[in-house]
């Protein structure tokens, strides 16, 4: 392909990036849980019974690839480096985000957000893009169990297929075909549409088919993180695992709580971190933790201080703190010494982390009043207009039968690149009337192993 052709072709999709934004919400990430003792399944069988030998799950201390969730929308990802300046330079590898589920177009992925998110990957290929992927819509609409069911069953028979279908595409076109997709997290819950629960048979064979559509798309290279809240909740997770072929990473969704809680007690609940890596290690599967931090203890630097040593002496693919109050360190403020031992343990300096400074320079200013402490709610902030629509305030807020290819590898690999032949396929979204393409070519030059040169169109 000449490059003049190569060059309107990346014109055309920044234009559906920029002209085809919707003002959807931000849909984050959850903490709030169901004790064990209140969950209604509470006569579930354990994911390990007594008396059965337990694969070993122990590993040496080592470095995890590690990030944090600083926003979904794409103006947070400088966020990131912020922060890592923060940590001394650490090497963050890995880069959190979530597709909004309020309706379909939302889980077709806002284009800009993973055009952005996508070059953030490409540009180092130790990187990875973990994306949260809702299963129904509206994803926190308090749709009744009888209604769940009925969707599904709808997704188990194929009713949804082309929406993952263009998410896949869109993924692929971009360069984020590596993508870890964490896909209904927390479906052992009560919080999101795409639970388990109200059907946990038609579930099973929903996640199964969401993922044959998404490996259906040449060029993909998808890891599947199936991750359910820590703990019993509404069901026992392990009743709706799909299935050790369509599933690379197992994880857990871990926050400090409930209220009184040890880590030992986090550790040895049903269906808790032992089992959690047990299982994982029964099925030579790597773990993670998707989201983890404070939440219900206050200001616990102990439970900081056993979560990372918890990840680093576990087989575990990637974890990603949530970082807004009640939850973070960076910018949250009001947890000094769980944030003092975080960025201590995570810093890429461990001399400059020794050594005592004044950390505010380095930190956000307080965006928002964090979530009251003695009576917390859903973690996850309000949601709010995309803030390039036109319905964001002026100052955003901060948020709080196709063939199956060979299972993608768990470890990450060299970055994609952009498939700009599949962009015909994006194409007919662009509104028409708009001719005028000036100014909206995009610095290819910046993407790996791609040569600029003139071209005559």
């Amino acid at each position: 392909m000449r490059i003049g052709r190569v060059a309107l072709a990346g014109s055309a999709l920044l234009l559906l990036t920029t002209a085809g934004i919707s003002s959807s919400t931000d849909p984050l990430s959850t903490a709030e849980r169901g004790l064990a003792s209140g969950a209604r399944d509470s006569g579930a069988e354990p994911a390990s019974r007594p008396g059965v030998s337990k694969p070993n799950t122990r590993r040496l201390d080592h470095k995890v690839p590690f990030g944090a969730f600083v926003g979904s929308w794409d103006n947070y990802i400088p966020q990131i480096a912020r922060m890592s300046a923060w940590l001394h330079g650490a090497d963050m590898q890995v880069g959190h985000t979530y597709l909004a589920g309020n309706n379909w177009n939302d889980v077709e992925g806002d284009n800009r957000v993973l055009a952005l998110w996508a070059q953030w990957r490409l540009a180092d290929r130790s990187r990875t893009l973990v994306l949260n992927v809702p299963m129904l819509t509206p994803n926190e609409g308090n749709v009744p169990d009888d209604q769940v069911a009925y969707l599904l069953g709808e997704g188990a028979r194929g009713a949804f297929d082309q929406h993952y279908l263009r998410l896949a595409r869109k993924l692929v076109a971009l360069g984020g075909g590596d993508t870890v997709v964490v896909l209904g997290w927390e479906m052992n819950g009560i919080t999101y549409t795409g639970r388990c629960r109200p059907d946990p048979a038609a579930w099973k064979t929903y996640w199964r088919r969401i993922v044959d559509v998404m490996r259906s798309v040449p060029g993909q290279r998808f890891r599947f993180d199936f991750t359910p809240s820590r703990g019993l909740d509404d069901i026992a997770w392990t009743k709706c695992y799909p299935g050790d072929d369509v599933v690379d990473i197992i994880g857990t969704d871990s926050y400090d709580q409930p209220s009184g809680a040890t880590f030992d007690d986090m550790v040895n609940e049903p269906y808790g971190l032992e089992e959690q890596v047990e299982f994982a290690a029964k099925r030579g599967k790597p773990v993670s933790y998707p989201e983890w931090g404070l939440f219900r203890n206050g200001d616990d630097p102990d439970y900081v201080r056993r979560m990372v040593d918890w990840m680093r002496t576990h087989d575990t693919a990637y974890q990603t703190v949530t970082d807004y109050c009640p939850h973070g360190f960076w910018e949250c403020h009001d947890n000094p010494q769980a944030s003092a031992v975080y960025r201590a343990l995570m810093s890429g300096d461990q001399e400059a982390a020794a050594e005592p400074d004044d950390d505010t320079a380095a930190r956000p200013p307080r965006p928002h009043p964090s979530i009251d402490a003695e009576t917390p709610t859903r973690p996850h902030p309000h949601p709010h207009p995309h803030p390039d629509s036109d319905d964001a305030p002026a100052a955003t807020r901060v948020p709080s039968s196709a063939p199956k290819p060979a299972r993608p590898s768990a470890t990450p690999t060299a970055p994609l690149m952009p498939d700009l032949s599949m962009l015909p396929s994006l194409l007919p979204s662009i509104p028409s009337g708009l001719t005028d393409l000036s100014g909206l070519v995009p610095d290819l030059s910046k993407l790996p192993r791609v040569s600029v040169h003139p071209g005559n169109g």
